[in-house]
């Protein structure tokens, strides 16, 4: 290890958690800080720029815990947003949340649970005057996030029945009052539904439902109802994670995958268009609303589709720099799109790239073991994310400067998540650990080769890993586990035991692994996966890599 690789790991040793994160504000954050210091996470690097932002994004992040509908503290939206909403709050953010304050997680999800309508709908949001109940709200899928979370702290069963149980009644109060026209998809009734404020997709459609029913929309209007692909694959992977949970519980799940597959069947007949490779609206005449937006990355979050398709959207949509991928990516509308607004400075979804976007598209690039490609976007936002003067909801995709609002909890976790992802050890819930070999990159003005430190406690276990420009170098307790070159994956159980290498640069990757008292030569290409088998490292899947490209 290098001298400075050295002194940064002492660094990383010495610091106080408590003494990094500084003033958290009032006496209900000393538990938050006590689970945070439990976890072992803590992050160091060579720019103390960067270690200062850092941890006053975990600062900022217990600003946003505090009690909702309940006396129990969870996590909050942040910024202007009162309380907690189930697209965001209470399904991805507590997704991510869970890695690192795993109680306030756990409360977040079952607060929802404990404020169902007894009709079976799920509040929309939870504020301190109670839950609201005016639209339905949906983007990432609730089953999923909860699953995450219950696999990757300890499987509590009590919770995930609870849970199960909640998700089972508003599943069926969805498919009796959101389906009008019989097809199968889940319909959107307002803009609202979908929390895409200000979208050209919902131009002419009124924010909420008639009435603020969610049981209705207005008869009068000329395109409504639309069948929304976006509502329709988040049912669709609910049910499929309602399947798995079913079985985890001793139930059987065939009857959900059944469902899962009736709801992809409907998206896919009614809401995708394949001569484009985009998914639409279908309004009630029958017609697409053919407006390009961050749908089709809500979909592909949603496990919908398989490599091809997935590979295509890259080429098409996702790396396209006439679409959304603005050199601070992902873009809510198509940049080619004549209705297309970078205006960042408000609540919209007319063209600047939300945070919120950015946290829900690790999933849909991993999914498919795309992980070189999903790089580019993460660095760019950290290098917006660590010049922000404050957390807010847009960056204008063009600049990467911060707009509406601040201490927006997206964007907190958005760093705190992308920076474990890039440069950290991060559990799994299949029950690996990833430590991946990569740093923060200068992408504006000079180039400056930043080095990284970053810990974290699994099981009891303390493990650390350090990132130079040249090599990766973990600890477990304190004794080396392992060393290998930058720009490479290491993949472990929980314990730190060798399961898989994966390729994370562009280039192939040729050298050794020195890990357990033997070195393990190996080469790697981007995205490709290496198993650890028989005391060699060979390869199981090699998808290649997608460039960006440059128009239709």
């Amino acid at each position: 290890m290098s001298f400075a690789a050295a002194d940064l790991l002492g660094r990383l040793r010495a610091a106080e958690v408590a003494e990094s994160i500084g003033v958290v504000g009032d006496a209900s954050a000393s538990a938050p800080l006590e689970e945070w210091r439990r976890s072992g996470v803590r992050f160091a690097a060579s720019s103390a720029a960067m270690e200062r932002q850092y941890w006053r994004a975990v600062r900022e992040l217990f600003s946003c815990i505090k009690p909702a509908a309940s006396e129990r503290p969870i996590l909050h939206e942040g910024g202007i947003y009162l309380g907690c909403w189930i697209e965001s709050t209470g399904s991805i953010n507590a997704e991510l949340l869970s890695r690192f304050l795993p109680s306030i997680a756990e409360a977040t999800f079952a607060c929802f649970a404990e404020q169902q309508r007894d009709d079976g709908l799920f509040p929309y949001k939870l504020t301190a005057s109670g839950p609201a109940f005016a639209q339905i709200q949906l983007v990432t899928p609730f089953a999923r996030s909860v699953w995450t979370h219950y696999a990757t702290n300890g499987r509590n069963t009590d919770f995930l029945r609870r849970m199960y149980a909640a998700m089972v009644r508003n599943d069926a109060w969805l498919a009796a009052w959101r389906d009008t026209r019989g097809t199968g998809g889940v319909e959107a009734f307002c803009t609202y539904d979908t929390g895409h404020d200000l979208s050209p997709r919902f131009w002419h459609v009124p924010d909420s439902p008639f009435g603020n029913d969610p049981k209705r929309y207005d008869p009068d209007n000329p395109i409504l109802p639309f069948v929304a692909p976006d509502l329709t694959a988040n049912v669709a992977c609910q049910r499929v994670y309602l399947a798995r949970i079913a079985e985890e519980l001793g139930e059987n799940g065939e009857g959900w995958r059944d469902r899962a597959e009736q709801s992809i069947e409907a998206l896919f007949a009614h809401c995708f268009d394949r001569d484009d490779g985009m998914f639409y609206d279908l309004d009630r005449n029958g017609r697409h609303v053919r407006v390009q937006s961050d749908v089709l990355l809500r979909v592909l979050a949603c496990e919908i589709g398989d490599a091809a398709l997935f590979e295509q959207a890259l080429h098409r949509y996702l790396l396209n720099t006439r679409k959304f991928f603005a050199k601070f990516p992902f873009t809510s509308i198509a940049l080619d799109d004549p209705r297309f607004t970078p205006a960042y400075d408000y609540n919209s979804w007319a063209g600047p790239s939300n945070m919120l976007s950015l946290i829900r598209a690790p999933h849909a690039f991993e999914h498919h073991g795309r992980y070189v490609e999903l790089t580019w976007a993460m660095q760019a936002t950290l290098s917006a994310l660590f010049k922000a003067e404050r957390f807010a909801q847009t960056l204008d995709p063009f600049t990467g400067r911060v707009g509406f609002t601040e201490a927006y909890s997206p964007a907190i976790l958005c760093l705190i998540d992308f920076v474990e992802r890039l440069s950290g050890i991060l559990p799994r819930p299949d029950g690996t650990l990833w430590f991946t070999g990569l740093t923060p990159q200068q992408i504006e003005h000079r180039d400056v080769s930043h080095h990284t430190a970053y810990a974290r406690t699994i099981d009891g276990v303390r493990f650390e890993l350090v990132n130079t420009a040249e090599a990766s170098s973990a600890f477990r307790d304190g004794a080396l586990l392992f060393e290998a070159p930058r720009g490479v994956r290491i993949v472990t159980d929980r314990a730190g035991n060798l399961r898989s290498l994966i390729g994370m640069s562009v280039n192939t990757i040729e050298g050794s692994l020195r890990i357990g008292g033997v070195e393990l030569p190996f080469r790697v290409a981007a995205n490709e996966q290496l198993e650890f088998s028989g005391g060699e490292l060979a390869s199981v899947r090699q998808p290649g890599l997608v460039a960006p490209t440059y128009s239709d």
